[in-house]
């Protein structure tokens, strides 16, 4: 079943880079989990209120627009299962491999936030699942705490 954005998802977009916006529309087409886009720009105060609380790990996040060009270099997306939202990380290793193909299509390079060290996701030779194991086993071989952001892609 080929999915669509919504407009509630397409509104997010506004102010988001055209290649990141290019891959997120090819991206739904090419999921098996259907997706919906929940951030792409953010202000200062959002960022600020995200970063205290710790969800975030950056006051230099992507989601602000960026000085170099004028747009966020990130989303933040949601998987559903019918109209019910889904955050069990397998389903956004799913949505991570229609972002990789999506991106290999439009010749973008992205970074997954749940796979941080791994860089462009279009090298990485396996599975959205093992960059986010080899991402964990890194951290965990660091002795800090891995930061999973299964929801977020952002341009490199």
């Amino acid at each position: 079943m080929a999915f669509s954005l919504s407009n509630r998802s397409k509104s997010k977009l506004e102010g988001v880079h055209p290649d990141m916006v290019s891959v997120v529309e090819t991206a739904i087409t090419l999921t098996k989990v259907d997706f919906g886009v929940t951030y792409g720009v953010r202000t200062l105060e959002e960022q600020k209120k995200l970063y205290n609380s710790g969800r975030s790990q950056t006051m230099n996040s992507k989601h602000l627009k960026q000085d170099s060009t004028g747009y966020s270099h990130a989303v933040d997306v949601v998987a559903y299962d019918g109209s019910d939202v889904v955050w069990e990380l397998n389903v956004y290793d799913d949505i991570c491999d229609a972002f990789k193909k999506a991106a290999e299509m439009h010749g973008v390079a992205i970074k997954w936030g749940a796979a941080w060290s791994e860089g462009d996701i279009r090298s990485y030779p396996g599975t959205a699942e093992d960059a986010m194991m080899k991402y964990v086993d890194l951290r965990r071989s660091e002795g800090k705490r891995p930061f999973i952001d299964g929801p977020h892609f952002e341009l490199i």
